[in-house]
Order: structure tokens, then sequence, then C-alpha cells
């Protein structure tokens, strides 16, 4: 077998296709060139690995990634070692853009103070995707709304309730959210996360409970690209209250006190390194910090 076929093989297998391997894979590779070796690869073995379309692994190619797949997981922790003459701190982390660009600069240059050589492997990442890039080993913390039951594995620790509310224009006069609704929701592009999203799923369960149903217009997957669509003047956006955070200028959130907060955690997968614990600790502090300034 080939070694570089095997590589390409536990792309496709880890990211369920050969687009998703072509998208993630550390170097540059189009899909023939990837679909023809993983071909080569099938015709060596004389077994199929996968199925393509809907996709699925065949118990041939489950047996054959559940051989490399701690190989190539552990390429980079030991290059890293290698680098570096000994143990080099590294994170890989998942949250939304506004933790990212408001809340995650500061905790980590209090991490670097006690880890000088962190590496850090950073990506935007919604609710369910957090919880995917941890089973899948593909991040180490992951910061989100958290669930009420959260996938086996899967350890979590709260930080902050948020508020459910709805952000409007400039066009809108409506100061509670009962005013909202006796204008026409069909008429007004609802601004918000997709349909499987913690957020969007409370929402829509509490307006079913009202016997109504409002459509989303634009769908989007950061609450910052949702009231930046609001202030556009694109519509009413789906969002939560976060202490310490302004709106931009133009828009107002209206609260919708019936649905109960979201909660916000920290999740994580064991054992845990002690990069990610120093960052878990870091979290819990900087959240009761907003807690008791909001």
């Amino acid at each position: 077998m080939n070694l570089h076929h095997l590589e390409l093989f536990y792309y496709v297998a880890r990211h369920g296709g050969i687009m998703g391997a072509v998208r993630n894979i550390p170097y540059g590779i189009q899909q023939p060139a990837v679909s023809s070796q993983i071909a080569q690869l099938e015709l060596d073995l004389g077994q199929r690995l996968f199925v393509r379309r809907p996709f699925s692994l065949t118990p041939a190619g489950i047996q054959l990634y559940e051989f490399i797949r701690p190989f190539f997981l552990g390429m980079d922790p030991v290059a890293e070692r290698v680098r570096g003459g000994g143990a080099v701190a590294r994170l890989r982390f998942a949250g939304p853009t506004l933790v990212l660009r408001n809340h995650l600069p500061a905790l980590f240059n209090r991490l670097r103070r006690k880890f000088p050589k962190l590496r850090l492997l950073l990506r935007d990442a919604v609710q369910t995707q957090v919880e995917h890039g941890l089973l899948q080993q593909e991040i180490d913390v992951g910061i989100t709304l958290l669930e009420e039951s959260i996938a086996p594995g899967i350890k979590s620790a709260p930080l902050l309730d948020l508020p459910v509310v709805l952000l409007v224009g400039k066009q809108h006069e409506e100061k509670t959210f009962a005013a909202l609704l006796k204008r026409d929701l069909l008429d007004q592009t609802l601004i918000a996360f997709p349909s499987g999203e913690l957020l969007h799923r409370r929402f829509r369960e509490h307006l079913a409970s009202r016997d109504l149903e409002w459509p989303v217009g634009i769908e989007l997957n950061s609450l910052d690209l949702i009231e930046e669509y609001v202030a556009q003047g694109f519509g009413v956006g789906l969002s939560v209250k976060v202490p310490g955070e302004s709106r931009r200028a133009g828009v107002r959130e209206i609260p919708i006190p019936e649905i109960p907060p979201l909660r916000v955690g920290i999740l994580w997968r064991t054992p845990l390194g002690e990069v990610a614990e120093a960052l878990i600790d870091i979290a819990k502090e900087r959240a009761r910090s907003l807690t008791a300034t909001s």
C-alpha cells in the first residue's frame, strides 16, 4: 500500500467524502487527483472502501480507517515535539465569530504567559460544528450554546445565560415582542441561524405555542452577520443578548422574555491537556466577570 494513498483515504473518511477531504487536506490537491488515487488504493486492496452517495464506509473501509486513524491524528503533535526539541503547547479551539473576535484574544494572552510557545488552531463554528469537531477529535475545546443533552464522551461547564432577543432596525417602531407579532410576519424577513441550531429551534417552538409561523428569509451561521444584515435593513434578526456587547448604530434589541435564556458553555473531551484545562479555568473566570458587570 502507498502511504500517500492511505493519507488521502484518512481525510476522505474523516471528512465524509472526497470534497470534504479536498477542503481539509493541508496542501493543495484537486478532486480528480484524490479520486484517482483512492481508486488505486481500492484496486491494490481488492476492496471497495466507501459508498460515494450517500457517503458511508464499507466494512473494509471502517477496518482500514480505525487502523490508520491513530497514526495520522498523532502526526502534528509528534512534529511539534521534534521541531521544538520537546513538548510544544498546542490548542485547537472552535467557537462563534463573536467569541473569537471579542473574547478569545484576552484569554489567549493570559495563556501565552504560561505557555510561551503556544500554537493555536482556531475555527469559526456554530453549535453542531463544535460538537462534531470534538467527537472527531479535530478540536480540543469549544464554546457554544449548550443543549439539554450532550453527546456521550463530551464534558461541559456552563459559562453564561443569554436572553433571547430580536434585532430590529430604524424602520421598526415596536418596543415589545407582542407589538411586533401584531404585524404580518410574512411581510417581514426573518434573519436567523439554520433550523437545526438551538436558538432557532427554541424560537420556532415558541411561535408554534402561539399558533404562529415565521419562515426564515435569510439564513446565516454567525450572530455577527445577523446583526450586520439587520443594520443594512434586510429584516429582523434572531439573536441573544451578550454581556458587554454593544449593538451597531441603528440596531435595537426587542427582548423575548417568554423564551428562557440560552446557556453558553465550554465543551471538551477527556483526557484533558494542560493547556485546555488552563483555558477552561480562564474562560470561567471571564464569564464570572462579565456576569458581575452586566
